[in-house]
């Protein structure tokens, strides 16, 4: 089985989005998908309604969704961590314990846009049409990723 994280800041916007994303693209019997946040923020809340709402837009529930933060055992359990932008880069690899660990985490939009380790902006202060652009951005970054794991 092949396990896959998304990884943001409070894990209540971007992360819950693009886990959903890719659960509805890759079939559950053989891809584990999950996310998580680098900051405490948000633990055990579900995700922000204005994620819910895009999602469900799209025909993608993540209202049972709960937010838990990064560890190190994630490493352990994890194939592929995608991480929104460079600060949740910064905090993954910070606490990586060696190169295996280290290889494992890649930028979302390096997908699209390869090398360029651009940022999924944070639409959390935003209003819902950052949420929307959001939601296209993680969904082509998905579509990729899902081809390249089938």
């Amino acid at each position: 089985m092949t396990k896959v994280l998304m990884v943001c800041l409070g894990n209540i916007c971007r992360s819950p989005l693009a886990e959903g994303i890719l659960k509805s693209k890759l079939p559950e019997s053989i891809f584990f998908i999950d996310s998580a946040g680098t900051a405490n923020y948000h633990v055990g809340n579900p995700p922000d309604p204005r994620s819910i709402a895009v999602g469900k837009k799209y025909g993608i529930d993540i209202s049972k969704l709960k937010g838990r933060q990064f560890s190190v055992k994630d490493f352990d359990t994890f194939d592929l961590i995608y991480v929104m932008d460079e600060s949740n880069y910064r905090n993954v690899i910070s606490i990586a314990r060696n190169e295996q660990d280290t290889s494992k985490v890649k930028f979302i939009l390096n997908e699209i846009y390869p090398n360029q380790n651009y940022d999924v902006p944070d639409p959390y202060y935003g209003g819902d049409h950052g949420f929307e652009n959001v939601y296209k951005m993680l969904d082509e970054a998905c579509t990729i990723i899902a081809n390249s794991l089938i």
